[in-house]
């Protein structure tokens, strides 16, 4: 099985669920909701590092104030024992600060962290509705250089994600790439908070594909264990799943001191977890 790191939203109340729930082996990614600000992500990132877990906060450039703030989050990272953080350019419509887009950020941040920084950057495989495909490539491209592997948007298709990662080695880009991948959520649930962490567009695909659409988003949860299998046909294409949890991570069978990353990560992806 693909290594799986966990998103989570730091929503309230969410370390609480983590600390209960997640065996602290397991690597949790922590979103940046426009709506909630680099502040809370941060903040709850850091709370769950003291605890014990690996984690990787998302910083949205475009929700940055100032080259201040971009360093003493850094700073703060530092301090936290955080050693890798998620860049994206952010759905703010204006930007908050002197950054608008990811690559200026993840300059800083190499230049502040000299290097010793990881920072993952989002990859498209069904395209961006803004941006078009070439200045997508090109924008990878331009990051490589500072970044350390490449996150692909929620998507539905094990061939989109394969041939999205072939795409990138024949083009030049050579990072690893995780594929993103919706946990088992009630279906409900999935289309009410996709839009708001940023991968609308997505179901938006995955409306016009028809019986497609009808077979991953029938019943009253979507599995993503089809899709993981097709991902797991082609060995050596993709480094790791980012799982997508919606926060729904009621789903280890044991107590937290006796469940394990695999447990967690088993229930998430085959529907074990109880509706949040």
């Amino acid at each position: 099985m693909f290594p799986i790191r966990i998103e989570i939203i730091p929503a309230e109340g969410i370390v609480e669920q983590v600390q209960a729930l997640v065996p602290t082996t397991t690597t949790l990614s922590v979103t940046c909701l426009p709506h909630h600000g680099i502040e809370r992500t941060m903040r709850t990132a850091v709370e769950l590092s003291d605890l014990g877990y690996t984690v990787v906060p998302h910083l949205a450039a475009r929700s940055i104030r100032s080259r201040a703030e971009l360093t003493g989050i850094v700073r703060g990272c530092d301090a936290a024992g955080i050693r890798e953080v998620f860049v994206v350019g952010g759905d703010r419509k204006q930007p908050a600060g002197v950054y608008d887009s990811a690559l200026p950020v993840l300059e800083d941040i190499a230049q502040y962290s000299g290097g010793m920084m990881r920072a993952g950057v989002a990859g498209y495989p069904e395209g961006h509705p803004l941006v078009s495909p070439v200045d997508l490539l090109d924008g990878l491209l331009a990051k490589q250089h500072v970044a350390s592997h490449v996150v692909t948007q929620m998507c539905f298709a094990a061939g989109k994600i394969h041939d999205f990662a072939a795409l990138l080695r024949r083009e030049g880009v050579h990072l690893p790439v995780w594929a993103g991948v919706a946990g088992s959520v009630p279906r409900t649930k999935l289309v009410a908070l996709s839009t708001q962490i940023g991968v609308g567009s997505s179901l938006k695909f995955l409306s016009r594909k028809g019986p497609l659409a009808r077979k991953l988003l029938s019943g009253d949860r979507y599995s993503p264990d089809s899709l993981i299998a097709g991902l797991e046909s082609q060995p050596g294409n993709i480094a790791g799943i980012h799982l997508y949890s919606f926060n729904s991570l009621e789903s280890v069978p044991a107590a937290p001191d006796q469940a394990t990353a695999s447990a967690l990560q088993a229930a998430l992806i085959r529907g074990a977890a109880r509706d949040n």
